[in-house]
């Protein structure tokens, strides 16, 4: 098992200080060796368009903002941290649980839009990704609170990678329900908790939720919906379904969070597990038996 965080700094400086014309195809060097994260789209991805869906900083302006932003993350030593974060997440899990798969995985850490409002502000300047197995994303804006939250983050995703790697949970984007990835979230969260504590460990959009009633039952309502293009609206919010082109269903931001955090943690106190012990256990068994105490 090797962890390579890609080293992207001198390749982000690179960009933003290139001709404007230059700077697509060096884009497309840096993500090069991370392109595995798009092998399930269709057809032929242009990285390029896909770092500015997910919120990559911009080729075209704000220059002066990423370099300053990228001086900040280097003087925290975010490369490191997240490296020794992913190692050490990692060496807990392999102890907590026999015959856990960690693959080799790439790490693709890189500054988020400052621009965009929906990026710096809905979701508080983060946005990752731990579902393909072997990469992991991680798009941030450095706040305070970012950088001290960075170590969660990173086994957060790592936690996502190693639920879905072969041998673990089967992964069908048609099939797949909405309470799979409510719970993964949760067993995510409880993961970074488990090494960082809850100041740390919590996503952070979901925190103003967690107590929530109103959106528990609700959330509750869409957990046997399938097909992947229908977790957005339930997992993210109505902000994020208007930004990516779903259908809002009266949620706030970071709502499934909240509610797979309340779900895992109940079934955490029922069966004495801790979130690395449950890795694999089925989301089905997990809301079923979290839902006895808590309706």
């Amino acid at each position: 098992m090797t962890i390579t965080v890609l080293d992207t700094a001198p390749a982000i400086r690179r960009i933003v200080t290139a001709p404007p014309a230059a700077r697509p195809d060096l884009l497309r060097a840096m993500v090069e060796p991370a392109r595995g994260l798009y092998r399930y789209f269709p057809g032929e991805v242009d990285v390029v368009a896909m770092h500015g869906m997910s919120f990559g900083f911009p080729l075209d302006r704000d220059e002066d903002q990423i370099l300053d932003a990228l001086g900040r993350l280097e003087e925290a030593g975010a490369w490191a941290r997240i490296e020794k974060a992913l190692e050490d997440a990692v060496r807990l899990q392999s102890g907590s649980l026999a015959g856990v798969n960690v693959p080799d995985i790439t790490v693709l850490f890189v500054l988020g839009d400052p621009g965009d409002a929906y990026f710096r502000h809905t979701v508080g300047g983060f946005s990752g990704n731990g579902s393909v197995t072997g990469y992991i994303s991680l798009t941030l804006w450095p706040t305070a609170e970012n950088l001290a939250r960075l170590e969660a983050t990173a086994v957060h995703e790592l936690n996502h990678n190693l639920r879905y790697a072969p041998g673990g949970v089967v992964w069908d984007p048609a099939t797949v329900a909405v309470g799979e990835q409510i719970v993964s979230e949760g067993l995510a969260d409880a993961f970074a908790r488990q090494m960082y504590g809850p100041e740390l460990g919590y996503t952070a959009m979901g925190v103003p939720h967690l107590n929530d009633d109103e959106v528990f039952a609700k959330v509750l309502e869409g957990l046997g919906i399938t097909g992947m293009q229908n977790f957005v609206s339930w997992v993210h919010g109505d902000a994020a379904a208007q930004r990516f082109g779903g259908t809002p269903v009266g949620l706030p931001t970071g709502a499934g969070y909240a509610v797979g955090n309340r779900l895992v943690d109940a079934y955490l106190a029922e069966t004495g597990q801790n979130a690395a012990q449950a890795l694999y256990a089925p989301s089905d068994t997990i809301i079923r038996t979290a839902l006895r105490l808590l309706q």
